[in-house]
């Protein structure tokens, strides 16, 4: 049990019982738990977001490539 769990059961052990804050705790626990399991695949990691990073720097070179090999085109076409 982490600080907030273990102040929760004091809490509730004085009200409950113990044996019910402790079901009340791991119930919580559980829950939370499994919250944060469906949800974290929503969520971006710092590395995550730096391949994201790599990505679309490429994409930006590429671009940047087309775009100077048709004004290429256009120069030799309309210049040549």
């Amino acid at each position: 049990m982490n600080v907030s769990a273990i102040t929760l059961y004091n809490v509730l052990k004085g009200k409950l019982g113990e044996s019910e804050a402790q079901t009340v705790v791991e119930g919580i626990k559980q829950e939370v738990e499994s919250q944060l399991a469906e949800k974290s695949d929503m969520l971006a990691t710092k590395l995550d977001i730096e391949k994201l990073r790599a990505e679309l720097l490429v994409v930006k070179w590429m671009l940047g490539v087309v775009l100077a090999g048709i004004v290429s085109l256009i120069v030799k076409t309309f210049f040549a």
